[in-house]
């Protein structure tokens, strides 16, 4: 496809389904007030099925403007646990009783959209997370969520408040208040409704799970009366006019309407959607600037000679790396006009700098992440091995200390993170 016609083209935003299982068979779904307000403020949402395998294809769905992560399950603990929960295994049944249409993990989902969100995050391209979607961009960045807020928060901190975060048998009609954080988007989209200096707003809430540890790229905008996170954003990729919005939010502002009504609860409430579509339409701009060259431009001969001279040397170097080059036939000076080039053109603005900060911090999370699982693997391994070669009694004694050392731990632990909930409260 030429660049003139990818002019042409509505910007696109990426959309993963969510699936479910009716009537005996799978069907996959998007909520359409997410598809109605997407399209109403100029933007095209194009759909990734939630099929196996569909995470090796998202190439095939360039080019992509934006991204809407929303609803779905829970997201695999394995991604982001990197301390103890403290959770039994009774609690951890009574929470899949209570929540099973959500407990149910769904591995390709979680792999399809952490791959999304860290393509956006690579190439600054606006990213909107919704609920489930702001967790995962969360996770993506290195943070972490609690499995069950009744459980990890308020069941565990008696000094915070109360608040709860789903109602199963009022779903679309019950809210719970958020304070705002000022000299946020989310402050300037919902100022019309905060009256008298009051910075709260009533929002509704479909989740159990939440962000324990927020990753560092991110500043909050929301907190509800618990101390859970239930906005974010990054205020270093936050410009809608410039194409750069990266954002999570909790609740579900596109579902905040009246009973038996499409009208909102605050006129603020599709500003999340409108302010994204905003940086989707100005990417797409900069994204076809980028690649579009002018008809008319044209080299001389002496400029024409150089480009020809760095693009050999560019070439060179390729085949070189990638081994189809012997290194005995080259020379320095047929690789010098390609360094000479890299080296006229490395001054990066502030901007650039904290976007390569930002990505090596992620990367560098990554990494961590995957050296615990290889560690974890081993001892687990190295344990199975000398529990293997232990008698009955040995076991039952082994399990009855690690079972008294988890419950000193646990109380410790509780009373360490009550004390640092109340000092955040005050």
């Amino acid at each position: 496809m030429s660049s003139s016609d990818l002019a042409g083209i509505l910007p696109r935003v990426i959309i993963v389904s969510r699936r479910t299982l009716r009537k005996n068979k799978f069907v996959d779904f998007v909520g359409e007030y997410h598809l109605d307000l997407i399209v109403k403020y100029g933007a095209v949402p194009v759909i990734v099925p939630r099929v196996a395998g569909v995470h090796t294809l998202l190439h095939s769905f360039e080019p992509i403007h934006g991204v809407l992560l929303c609803e779905g399950e829970d997201i695999d603990p394995s991604l982001y646990e990197d301390e103890e929960t403290g959770l039994s295994n009774e609690e951890l049944e009574e929470i899949r009783r209570l929540h099973v249409s959500d407990t149910e993990i769904d591995k390709e989902k979680d792999t399809i959209e952490l791959s999304l969100a860290r393509i956006c995050l690579e190439r600054n391209i606006p990213y909107l997370g919704i609920c489930r979607g702001s967790q995962v961009l969360n996770v993506a960045c290195g943070g972490t969520l609690y499995q069950d807020i009744g459980k990890e928060l308020t069941g565990r901190y008696p000094g915070a408040k109360n608040v709860v975060h789903m109602d199963y048998d009022n779903y679309d009609g019950h809210r719970h208040s958020v304070k705002i954080v000022e000299e946020t988007p989310l402050c300037q989209w919902f100022k019309d409704s905060l009256k008298d200096g009051d910075m709260e707003i009533q929002v509704n809430s479909y989740h159990h799970q939440g962000v324990k540890r927020l990753a560092q790229r991110f500043k909050p905008m929301a907190f509800a009366s618990d101390g859970l996170i239930e906005g974010f954003y990054d205020p270093d990729a936050y410009s809608p006019e410039e194409g750069r919005f990266i954002m999570g939010l909790q609740f579900h502002p596109e579902r905040m309407r009246k009973a038996n009504s499409d009208e909102f609860d605050y006129p603020g409430c599709t500003s999340a959607y409108k302010e994204f579509v905003k940086a989707v339409v100005a990417y797409q701009k900069k994204l076809n600037s980028t690649t579009m060259v002018p008809k008319s431009l044209k080299l001389d001969k002496e400029l024409e000679q150089k480009r020809n001279v760095i693009v050999c040397s560019f070439s060179l170097a390729r085949n070189l790396y990638v081994g189809g080059q012997n290194i005995h036939q080259l020379k320095e000076s047929d690789l010098k006009p390609g360094a000479e080039f890299f080296e006229s053109n490395i001054a990066l603005s502030l901007q650039q700098e904290n976007r390569l900060m930002q990505m090596g911090a992620t990367v560098r999370n990554a990494s961590s992440y995957m050296e615990r699982l290889r560690l974890n693997a081993k001892r687990e391994k190295l344990a199975r091995a000398v529990m293997g070669k232990m008698t009955v009694e040995q076991l039952s004694e082994l399990n009855m200390f690690y079972h008294m050392m988890g419950q000193i731990c646990s109380d410790i632990l509780e009373k360490k993170q009550l004390q640092n909930v109340s000092l955040d409260l005050l």
